[in-house]
């Protein structure tokens, strides 16, 4: 019997070898229904795969995401601090929006050099009359209390309330060397190679992208000349195979 593939994720974990330590990765969006498959993950996915660490005493949280669903990723913080493991965030490229709330709901976080977190207020896509509006404007205003709560238990004395919703107003983009100095990351590491996990389409979100990631993205999302003519002739390949079929 042939070897059945498993299903590759880009959300995963896996225990050390003497059962005292977990390591968690999320790479990818932060969604309520989640195709694992493309990297997205949910709280419901999240708590599933926690649940199967044990009884450990450390957990490592990798983070390469763009944040994505602000409840599912305030569910997921309050899933991590009230674990008792000892919760030690790594932020692998970059954590943006809902996802440095969770890096920033760790015991402990740390980021390579060449690493960033993004932080600015909830967003959200309103359509109704004037009350409709303002209740919304309101319910945004409380989802930015509870994000502050979460950054500022995490700064502790080194920044003020006053300082974290001025970054967050503005939208900020916080490289490893300044979320060290805000009290929102613990220990600087050296540099590492992991790309940040933004797409295209996940970029036109935001307004204050830095233009190294947006050159990166664009690489990333660039074909060869070579793979677009390969593809042409896939899809020439699988035209004329359906019109043989008489189905187009």
């Amino acid at each position: 019997m042939g070897k059945v593939n498993e299903k590759k994720t880009f959300f995963d974990i896996k225990a050390s070898v003497d059962g005292k330590s977990a390591d968690v990765f999320i790479l990818g969006e932060i969604t309520t229904w989640a195709w694992e498959e493309y990297g997205e993950m949910s709280s419901v996915i999240f708590k599933e795969k926690l649940d199967a660490v044990g009884d450990v005493s450390t957990i490592h949280l990798y983070v390469n995401s763009p944040g994505g669903s602000v409840f599912e990723g305030i569910a997921i913080a309050n899933m991590l601090k009230r674990h008792k493991a000892r919760v030690i965030g790594h932020v692998e490229a970059l954590a943006a929006s809902i996802a440095s709330n969770i890096i920033a709901s760790c015991d402990e976080v740390r980021m390579p050099s060449n690493s960033m977190l993004m932080i600015h207020n909830a967003l959200n896509g309103v359509f109704g009359n004037a009350k409709e509006l303002r209740k919304a404007a309101d319910d945004l205003d409380r989802i930015n209390e509870v994000q502050i709560e979460t950054y500022m238990a995490k700064v502790s004395n080194k920044a003020t309330e006053e300082q974290i919703r001025a970054l967050m107003d503005e939208e900020t983009w916080i490289s490893a060397k300044e979320a060290y100095e805000l009290g929102l990351c613990d220990v600087v590491e050296g540099a590492n190679q992991a790309v940040a996990s933004l797409t295209l389409e996940q970029l036109k979100q935001f307004k204050n992208v830095p233009k190294a990631l947006i050159v990166e993205d664009k690489q990333q999302n660039t074909l060869s000349e070579d793979e677009r003519n390969a593809i042409l002739a896939d899809s020439k390949a699988n035209l004329t195979y359906l019109q043989s079929l008489n189905l187009i």
